[in-house]
């Protein structure tokens, strides 16, 4: 057995992969990788992969920055771990919150740290059952989130996901998680509705659902600026400005779940600045430290800090906190990068580039697999279709989106099917030559898909 045999087999033994098809992966295996330089990773035989999804949208300068390297090692020497419990604290988690509230929206002023987005939004959860509780409505507890948003896999963040392969089996959601519609014109819009008739429906059914319900017992609404897992839905215009409208009106505080588009993603710093969001919570993980190490926040209003302090004054402690919660290397790593992205003007080289990108994104919507491009920024996705005109997506046991995912791994491009998407993400960093190479590769992803669609028959 050769040393990559062997080396696959005992991935098979031991790992449970997160969402894989386990059967199918015993008899696959896995693609491993061995090294990563730039916007490329390398796998253990050596071959070269432009990493188009930023890894898990999150790779946000790339995969060898030395002064990240350099952050960890040096605090690594200084002060390993330490924690935030009982009154304690360190440098690095106190710099670190001063940065991030300097480049956040005005409306936050307090920084809880925890390792995954997924923790973040709990904890955003908690917060706002916390304060409703302090502010003695403790009917006022429901969060409202929307159908195709993606928040998270823990209990409730997974509930507050929109997702059916989230729920399925896993007994969620739990109680007191509602949904709304989605955003997505594409998919939503109702034959002959313009995009802003279709912007005032839905946000009219969300009003309904607050006054079916009863806004005494609506606490909080969430929502990704951009739906990144979802399918890299880009709200209407004017969706998010009669939101907060409605939000205001009805006495709702609103989340916003920047995990993806955080920190450059959109062409501004947060996607609250590109689509001028005021959010009462805001939760921030991936890019926040490059992902070079875990760690997430989940960033509160004075206003609702300020409740949750006069609560715990009678309750002698605010009984919360993660044992990595501000980890002073990951924090250090976190400070570090956001250096980076203010001393190289990451947000302004996202905005000179994003204009081909889309562009070459936009080229696509022409193939015909391909019924939408969209995007924002550095982000975007490919809706694969059976049909362009009545919009029929593939049967899912097809998995064309998928196909076409591993046909661009020929040409040594990643991205990932989701769905009946196609989603791109590529490392911030990115160069328009590095973006022809990543479309070339998804333009020859589509055209092997299209010949295998077509040999089974499934289109024209």
């Amino acid at each position: 057995m050769s040393s990559e045999q062997g080396r696959v087999s005992r991935d098979i033994e031991s790992l449970v992969h997160p969402y894989t098809n386990l059967e199918a992966h015993l008899h696959k295996g896995p693609l491993i990788m061995e090294r990563g330089e730039g916007v490329y990773v390398f796998d253990d035989q050596g071959r070269r992969y432009l990493e188009g999804m930023s890894g898990l949208w999150c790779a946000s300068l790339g995969f060898s920055e030395p002064r990240l390297v350099e952050a960890a090692t040096k605090q690594l020497s200084k002060l390993p771990y330490y924690q935030l419990f009982n009154s304690r604290s360190h440098g690095p988690a106190i710099d670190l919150s001063e940065k991030l509230l300097s480049i956040a929206p005005r409306s936050l002023g307090k920084v809880l740290y925890a390792n995954s987005g997924s923790e973040a939004n709990d904890a955003a959860v908690k917060l706002v059952w916390f304060y409703n509780n302090a502010m003695g409505r403790p009917e006022k507890k429901k969060i409202i989130s929307r159908w195709r948003a993606y928040h998270g896999v823990t209990v409730a963040a997974a509930s507050l996901t929109g997702l059916p392969a989230n729920h399925q089996d896993f007994d969620l959601p739990i109680d007191r998680i509602l949904h709304t519609d989605c955003p997505s014109y594409y998919h939503e819009a109702l034959p002959g509705e313009t995009e802003a008739q279709f912007t005032r429906r839905i946000v009219g059914n969300l009003e309904s659902l607050i006054l079916r319900e009863g806004p005494d017992t609506i606490a909080a609404f969430i929502a990704e600026p951009v739906n990144g897992s979802g399918g890299v839905i880009v709200p209407p215009q004017g969706y998010f400005e009669q939101v907060q409208a409605l939000l205001k009106k009805h006495d709702i505080l609103f989340i916003v779940d920047e995990v993806i588009c955080g920190f450059g993603r959109t062409g501004e710093m947060f996607g609250c600045d590109t689509f001028n969001l005021e959010p009462d919570i805001m939760t921030v993980a991936k890019a926040l430290s490059a992902s070079y190490l875990p760690i997430s926040a989940t960033l509160v209003s004075q206003k609702l800090y300020d409740k949750v302090v006069e609560r715990t004054k009678e309750l002698g402690v605010f009984a919360h906190g993660v044992t990595y919660s501000g980890h002073p290397v990951c924090a250090a790593v976190a400070l570090e990068t956001l250096k980076i992205y203010e001393e190289r003007d990451i947000v302004g080289h996202v905005r000179a580039v994003a204009p081909h990108f889309q562009h070459r994104l936009r080229s696509l919507a022409s193939h015909p697999l391909v019924g939408e491009a969209r995007g924002v920024g550095l982000i975007g996705a490919l809706e694969i279709t059976q049909d362009k005109a009545s919009k029929t997506p593939f049967d899912a046991r097809n998995n064309i989106a998928a196909l076409v995912q591993n046909k661009a791994v020929e040409r040594g491009v990643l991205v990932r099917g989701i769905r009946n998407a196609v989603a791109i993400s590529p490392p911030l960093i990115i160069t328009k030559e590095q973006i022809d190479e990543l479309f070339d590769g998804i333009a020859h992803g589509l055209d092997e898909a299209l010949v295998v669609a077509r040999q089974a028959e499934l289109v024209q």
